[in-house]
């Protein structure tokens, strides 16, 4: 590994005014492309190049004008007309395109130790982190704080209607998603590491990313580097075994919250009356919002926003409307009379409380779900059982197989003809679908004017999101 070219955080501060030029190198990554948009804002001359371009960030670089390039056409010499070049986690240590990066002559760095540097240094930073509803909470508690007067930064992994993926703000709060995965292939830390966190918000922590974890101790010496700082707040839903033990270990007295805390006093397709305690008196609100997983990520930011002295009465009016980014719950249109809803959802709990929601919001249809397991962990054998029984409350189910094999350390691929005959043993109609084609007829099935269909995947499921079937959606 030749690093002579690799600057750090402080080099960025040090030398702000030699850094203009800024390529992206795999740009479409959700987190690549929300901190190119956020550079563009800050009148950086931003471009990037990729393997593979999916939307919805390749469609949104293209919309706010990022240019883009194949990454296999970008050369040492086209390299060489930028100050910067920000390198995104899915290059391969062992690879040409590593090489390249070290070999160009161009100074480099990951994006999370470029954005601690120059956008998060001087912010009241809110680190939302957890294995799921990491992207949701951070765009809740954005929408919230913009509701009660503040115009905060934010960073979110996801595209939302209406707005970029990520803002600079004029407030001092600034909400960032944050993630566990790595930072680069030459820095093996978790990128909240170098987020320069002062809130933290943990939604969960269960094992994953097995790809670069072997067991979830790994994933707590993640967190165990940010919770020995002195946070000005830490708020945790505490139902997880991990985050007891990290609590106890650090003596820690957060804000807690959990699933068998919330009274949920009314839950229809139009919203939720819930109630939780707050400062120790019970205290009722109300939302648009559906779904249990999503009034867990809601319990996490009332609490931020009580530590921060908002006050309670317009806490709960801020609640009362609030929009969902896209791909979470996505209600895409209908067809052939089946409403269509697209999900991110990849771990087995996120699967569970997604269908739960999904059903709870269209009550009396008949469930489809179409599941695609991508990330390394979800097409390992790892959560094989755990998978199954997180698909066992809908009424049909489609197994799409992306034919990748695993990246995970331990566990074999995914058996999905296994899980197949597990869910057809339950009495869930389930079958196995290779390519578009198969995914397509078995769609057209198992649906009719009375289904949902729910789409679980953290791509294209199979090219069905960039196929004909989006154009058939009304």
């Amino acid at each position: 590994m030749d690093l002579k070219n690799k600057v750090t955080g402080q080099d960025i501060l040090d030398r702000s005014d030699q850094f203009k030029k800024i390529f992206f190198y795999r740009i479409c990554g959700t987190g690549m492309g929300a901190c190119a948009c956020l550079l563009k804002e800050a009148s950086y001359q931003v471009e990037g190049a990729d393997v593979n371009f999916f939307p919805p960030m390749s469609t949104y670089l293209d919309q706010v004008g990022v240019k883009t390039y194949p990454l296999d056409e970008v050369s040492d010499e086209f390299l060489n007309q930028f100050d910067l070049i920000v390198v995104g986690n899915s290059v391969p240590r062992v690879s040409k395109y590593a090489e390249q990066v070290e070999r160009c002559g161009v100074s480099f760095i990951s994006f999370p130790e470029l954005m601690g540097a120059l956008v998060l240094k001087e912010k009241k930073v809110i680190g939302i982190a957890g294995t799921h509803g990491k992207t949701t909470t951070t765009f809740f508690l954005t929408q919230l704080l913009e509701k009660l007067g503040e115009d905060p930064g934010y960073f979110i992994g996801g595209i939302i209607n209406g707005r970029p993926p990520s803002k600079v703000g004029k407030s001092d709060y600034f909400v960032i998603e944050s993630d566990e995965y790595d930072s680069a292939y030459f820095q093996k830390i978790s990128k909240f590491r170098l987020y320069e966190i002062n809130h933290l918000v943990l939604t969960s922590l269960e094992f994953d990313h097995a790809d670069i974890f072997d067991t979830i101790e790994d994933i707590k010496d993640e967190f165990r580097d940010v919770l020995k700082e002195d946070l000005d707040s830490f708020i945790c839903d505490n139902s997880f075994t991990a985050t007891r033990e990290l609590i106890e270990e650090f003596k820690l007295d957060p804000y807690t919250y959990r699933l068998d805390e919330i009274d949920f006093e009314e839950l229809s397709e139009q919203g939720t009356t819930f109630s939780i305690k707050v400062n120790g008196n019970k205290e009722s609100f109300k939302t648009n919002v559906v779904g249990k997983q999503n009034i867990l990520n809601l319990c996490s930011c009332i609490y931020f926003l009580v530590h921060e002295k908002f006050e309670l009465p317009q806490i709960k009016t801020a609640l009362e409307n609030l929009s969902l980014v896209k791909r979470r719950q996505e209600v895409r249109g209908s067809y052939k009379g089946a409403i269509v809803i697209d999900d991110f959802a990849h771990h087995p709990r996120s699967v569970e409380l997604t269908v739960d929601s999904i059903k709870q919001r269209f009550s009396g249809k008949e469930m489809v779900v179409v599941f695609e397991p991508v990330s390394a962990t979800a097409r390992s054998s790892i959560f094989q059982n755990e998978f199954t029984e997180s698909l066992k409350t809908a009424d049909r189910v489609i197994l799409a197989n992306p034919g990748i094999k695993t990246t995970a350390h331990r566990g074999k691929d995914l058996n999905f003809d296994l899980m197949a005959k597990k869910l057809n043993e339950a009495n869930i109609n389930s079958k196995v679908c290779l390519n578009l084609n198969e995914l397509r007829s078995c769609i057209d099935d198992f649906i009719n004017e009375k289904s949902v269909l729910l789409v679980l995947s953290n791509r294209t499921c199979l090219g069905l999101w960039e196929s004909e079937f989006v154009n058939e959606i009304q």
